[in-house]
């Protein structure tokens, strides 16, 4: 098999609505390697979660993928049916959702919740996937295990609850982890707690992750590869030093000038300005066009085309792309002064 577990190629999803076509997701294409950890990072309406939601097939009514691949070992799994579907998520592909408290069914137990992940795809008996719903709660650092499969959600904090989803996920042990905001409703404390677990189950079970964030920052330490996301768009994609240190994007400045850092505590952060873009009127050229101080009138007619600024980084900026002319030019120009 090839080392990309994963490969979506020039997805579009499509929210059809009272309102008109909203195009949530439109042109995505990234590669995930087994063993390996991916961000997507982007505001809110950005398009990551439909992603994940488009990649595990869990699409409200409303939404439906009108175009492009998502190869699973080379299979395009947007032509499953239902039934294999299931067998692909939990199974294959696990998720933890933003918040566990409306993840977890209020009126089972934590244990039964756990078992019944395990029983569906798995030939366990019952007795083993209880054993192995207290196994999976000691290895995400639940304390008491044993007591803590016969509480509902209510009786656990929040931090607990997330810890719960995570061994729920890991459960049947899937090649694929899609961690969609994972540690939005915590506190930083608990962030960090989760986040050094998702790392160090990471390495143990040599899984891929792919974290969908708004925060690049929570990120920095975790990823072999990040897409900034912006309006339905890949902004930029790299190496997390390529995003950090060598911005090339306007918009992945913006949102590295917003992260707030310890060691310039006397600094202002500097908002994106402007307002999101409304994805119900998306422009014909760049989503970033109204928000870009460095826009051009391009910028406004045609969507930027996707240019290697170095080997593995990628970003669609027509700023790069007249950079790169104009070095071209003033370099013909000093061979020409040098004859």
């Amino acid at each position: 098999m090839s080392a990309k577990l994963l490969q979506v190629k020039n997805l579009r999803t499509s929210f059809f609505t009272d309102a008109g076509e909203v195009k949530a997701v439109n042109g995505l294409s990234f590669d995930l390697e087994k063993g390996k950890v991916l961000g997507i990072v982007g505001e809110s309406g950005s398009g990551k979660s439909v992603t994940a939601y488009s990649i595990l097939r869990i699409l409200p009514e409303t939404g439906k993928i009108i175009g492009g691949e998502i190869l699973l070992d080379g299979e395009d799994i947007t032509k499953y049916s239902k039934k294999e579907m299931r067998e692909i998520r939990g199974c294959r592909i696990g998720i933890i959702f933003q918040d566990p408290m409306t993840s977890l069914n209020p009126v089972y137990t934590i244990g039964s919740q756990i078992t019944e992940a395990i029983l569906l795809h798995t030939d366990r008996t019952r007795a083993q996937a209880a054993a192995r719903a207290v196994e999976m709660l000691a290895l995400v650092g639940v304390n008491e295990p044993a007591r803590r499969v016969k509480q509902y959600p209510h009786e656990l904090s929040g931090g607990m609850r997330q810890r719960v989803m995570i061994a729920m996920a890991l459960s049947c042990e899937p090649d694929i982890l899609i961690a969609d905001e994972p540690t939005t409703a915590l506190d930083v404390t608990i962030q960090a707690q989760i986040l050094e677990l998702m790392q160090e189950l990471q390495k143990k079970l040599g899984m891929a992750i792919i974290m969908i964030t708004h925060d690049l920052g929570v990120i920095a330490d975790m990823c072999d590869e990040i897409v900034v996301m912006y309006g339905g768009r890949i902004c930029e994609r790299g190496s997390a030093d390529d995003i950090f240190y060598n911005p090339r994007h306007e918009y992945t400045k913006g949102l590295l000038h917003s992260i707030p850092s310890a060691a310039k505590l006397d600094e202002k952060l500097v908002p994106i300005g402007g307002s999101p873009i409304d994805m119900l009127n998306m422009p014909k050229g760049c989503p970033f066009f109204a928000r870009c101080d460095r826009a051009m009138k391009i910028c406004l007619d045609e969507p930027p085309e996707e240019i290697e600024i170095n080997p593995g980084h990628f970003a669609s900026c027509w700023v790069n792309v007249q950079q790169m002319l104009d070095d071209e030019k003033a370099a013909g120009g000093a061979e020409e002064a040098g004859q």
